[in-house]
């Protein structure tokens, strides 16, 4: 049986879940991310609709050693933080972030008004998270979930 279509701001998402254990999980208390593509049971990339309050931002700035992501703004001015460098965005501009670049992305919401964006990735085993401005880091498991440790590979215990 197939699925009809479905409106994608009617996919449950709850305010702020995150990975991130604490104190880098109050960080996203504003970002709210609809999960599209695993709603559809999609395994080879996903797909998300994230909304960012004022203030909010999208990840800890990060870098992925395997996977690929590209990000859509549908409403608001987000803040577009990559490496050094910092460009404000509005509706219709997009980027792509490849992987193994080193690079550290995040968006910010400095303004007054809510964010919304698509984000797309694919789902490439094998990945790394490089976190440079917080003590973290991230490798998928082959079960697709996330382990998070020190950057030395120690246990997180109390940050």
């Amino acid at each position: 049986m197939t699925q009809p279509p479905i409106a994608a701001k009617s996919i449950p998402a709850p305010l702020g879940k995150t990975i991130y254990p604490k104190p880098y999980a109050a960080l996203l208390q504003g970002r709210l991310k609809r999960k599209l593509g695993k709603y559809f049971g999609l395994t080879h990339f996903g797909v998300n609709l994230t909304h960012l309050l004022p203030g909010a931002i999208s990840a800890l700035a990060h870098s992925h050693s395997q996977q690929e992501e590209f990000i859509l703004v549908l409403e608001g001015s987000p803040t577009l933080v990559l490496g050094q460098e910092e460009f404000v965005l509005q509706p219709g501009d997009c980027y792509g972030f490849q992987a193994g670049t080193g690079l550290a992305h995040q968006l910010v919401n400095r303004s007054e008004a809510s964010v919304t964006y698509l984000e797309i990735g694919d789902r490439i085993e094998g990945d790394e998270v490089e976190y440079p401005n917080d003590d973290l880091k991230a490798t998928q498991l082959p079960n697709g979930e996330w382990a998070l440790t020190r950057k030395d590979g120690s246990t997180l215990g109390d940050l």
